[in-house]
Order: C-alpha cells, then sequence, then structure tokens
C-alpha cells in the first residue's frame, strides 16, 4: 500500500480526515516535463510540429503516481495518531515520511486524476482543497494576518485567527505558495489533480 502526506501546518492533514478536503494537487515532475519536450521535438511535423498526443494526454498518461480506485494511506506521525504500539526511538514516531501505510489509520480512495495548469482551477475545486468559507470572506487554517489593523481576519473556534480573502481562488493562491514555494501560483505549472474520498 502507498502513503499519501499532506501539510500539518496549514490544517491539511486535519481536513482529509474530517472530510472537508476531498481534492490535492501535485506538479508534474520536472523529469516528465523534458520527457514531453524531447517527445515534441522528435515527433514528425508537417508545417511546424505536429503530434496526436497533446500535452495534458501526455502527463495523464504519464505523470499520475496513483491509479482511480487505488486506497491510499494518509500519512500522521505514529505520535499523532495514536499508534503506541511503535516504539518512541523510531524515526516514524515524530515524522511521517518513515511510517508504515499499513499503520496508518485513516485511508483514501482516489476517484479521479486530471492534469491541468494550476490556475485552471475552479472556484469549487478550491474549496475542495481545504479553504473554508467565512461570512465575509475564505480562508486557510495556519495562513495569519500580518496586520490586523489592515486586514480582514477570522476568529474561529479555537481561538485562532487566520487571514481572510475575498475569493477561494485567492486564498488557494496563497495556500499553494506557502506549501509548495512563493511564486507557484504566478508559474501556473502542470499539475496532477486527484480527487478522493474519505474511506476510513
Amino acid at each position: 500500500m502507498k502513503k499519501i502526506m499532506f501539510n500539518d501546518r496549514y490544517g491539511l492533514t486535519q481536513a482529509v480526515i474530517k472530510g472537508r478536503k476531498t481534492m490535492t494537487r501535485r506538479l508534474v515532475p520536472w523529469a516528465l516535463t523534458e520527457q514531453w519536450m524531447e517527445f515534441v521535438s522528435d515527433a514528425p511535423s508537417v508545417g511546424g510540429v505536429y503530434v496526436h498526443e497533446s500535452e495534458k494526454e501526455f502527463y495523464e498518461r504519464e505523470a499520475p503516481r496513483y491509479k482511480v480506485g487505488e486506497v491510499v494511506a494518509v500519512a500522521q506521525s505514529y505520535k499523532s495518531c495514536g499508534n503506541y504500539h511503535v516504539p518512541k526511538e523510531h524515526a516514524g514516531w515524530g515524522n511521517k515520511l518513515f511510517v508504515n501505510p499499513a499503520l496508518m489509520p485513516y485511508r483514501i480512495r482516489i476517484t479521479g486524476i486530471k492534469c491541468e495548469r494550476l490556475q485552471d482551477i475552479s472556484d469549487a475545486e478550491c474549496m475542495k482543497e481545504g479553504v473554508v468559507g467565512g461570512i465575509i470572506g475564505y480562508y486557510v487554517p495556519g495562513i495569519k494576518c500580518k496586520d490586523w489593523s489592515k486586514e480582514s481576519y477570522v476568529d474561529t473556534e479555537d481561538g485562532r485567527t487566520w487571514k481572510l480573502f475575498p475569493t477561494p481562488r485567492e486564498a488557494f493562491a496563497s495556500l499553494i505558495d506557502k506549501v509548495s514555494g512563493r511564486g507557484m501560483w504566478e508559474r501556473n505549472p502542470w499539475v496532477v489533480a486527484y480527487e478522493f474520498e474519505l474511506v476510513k
């Protein structure tokens, strides 16, 4: 069984476990981008490059790590998921990178896969990615206000204060820049978008 990791700092693992996050986007590996460029340069051309397969079709065939119908473990450290049978000396005790997928308490089933540019995401899909709708805006747990006197914010039930965005896309753009690196939204790379459901 494979595992999949979600960002804890911005509450994405908990959003999956609570069933609020049902989509995730993963960058198409650079090696595949290079393969596509080689594929195009080697393709037959008539008055320019002609290929029978689009870039989107190429990535949808080559890039997905998971398949539709596949059940994947949601990675958590042994400590955070309450697996106290594993000794504290184990690398997975505090780091979910080193856990055994079979010992994870939650799983998701992949229900859909597509490849697209990052900015092709819809408002509805932003919500599936973990953006939360407030009364006067949208927020992502973990994205804080820098200046409460100049920025909109929301106080949540757990006593935390998060920055409010006017649209789901702006909230998601901020999230993806924090999770994947500053400027990622503007670069608009190809991504694999997985839709999933919680099965355990």
